[in-house]
């Protein structure tokens, strides 16, 4: 044990100096730190601590220069370069988004069974936000059946629900570049049936800067994780 405790000191006196000779530390609060191993896929986190998966250390992704310099990381989803049309008709990349903090979920409006919950769960996160966070927040719904979600039935199911306002957005784009959105935030989905898909119930948010912060799983779950995850997010932009 002594052994071990002994080694363990060594590694972090020598960790602590190496840092002293970088330009930039792994403790910089704008750093981005992600597993190693990819266990979560691209989910990134803003402070140092292990993977919940394999249990290593989480390590520094990104400089801080990146974000000082504007500069888009690797780990954001500006870098995709897909067109999408929201449900007033506009087209737009998700770089367009930037500024904001954006919270996302896969569905399609007609389905019946896991997406009126989904979209249940989105008006609970957003009901819970203070004013002055939703100043800096989209609600993003992306649908995962373009076919049928054309804007206009976008546009409808939005007045329908209450939804045809700020910070709520719907967008459709073409079925490949729905499939490389889904990759991104690990949603799966297939189709079973003309008119009906299983998939993944999966909430993301993103950082103003288009990084993975942070997911919910499930259906009904307690969204207070996800909320402090979106007002960490937004004062992060202050």
């Amino acid at each position: 044990m002594k052994k071990i405790v002994f080694i363990l000191c060594s590694l972090f006196f020598l960790g602590l100096t190496a840092c002293k000779n970088e330009s930039h530390t792994s403790t910089d609060e704008r750093a981005v730190y992600q597993c190693p191993m990819a266990c979560e896929g691209e989910k990134t986190y803003d402070a140092p601590g292990s993977c919940p998966v394999c249990k290593m250390d989480l390590a520094i992704v990104e400089p801080s220069e990146k974000k000082a310099s504007g500069e888009i990381s690797e780990l954001s989803i500006f870098n995709l370069k897909s067109t999408w049309t929201n449900q007033n008709g506009e087209d737009l990349q998700f770089e367009d988004l930037k500024g904001d903090v954006l919270v996302t979920v896969m569905i399609y409006t007609s389905c019946k069974a896991a997406c009126p919950r989904l979209v249940a769960d989105m008006r609970n996160i957003e009901a819970k936000l203070t004013k002055n966070t939703k100043e800096n927040v989209k609600m993003v719904l992306v649908s995962i059946d373009p076919k049928t979600d054309t804007p206009e039935r976008l546009k409808a199911f939005a007045e329908e629900n209450a939804m045809d306002k700020e910070p709520w957005v719907f967008l459709r784009s073409s079925e490949d570049n729905t499939r490389e959105f889904a990759a991104v935030v690990a949603v799966n989905y297939k189709k079973i049936s003309p008119i009906d898909f299983s998939h993944s119930n999966i909430i993301t948010v993103f950082n103003d800067q288009g990084e993975m912060v942070f997911q919910q799983e499930g259906l009904g779950v307690n969204s207070d994780a996800t909320i402090q995850n979106i007002e960490k997010a937004v004062a992060s932009i202050k």
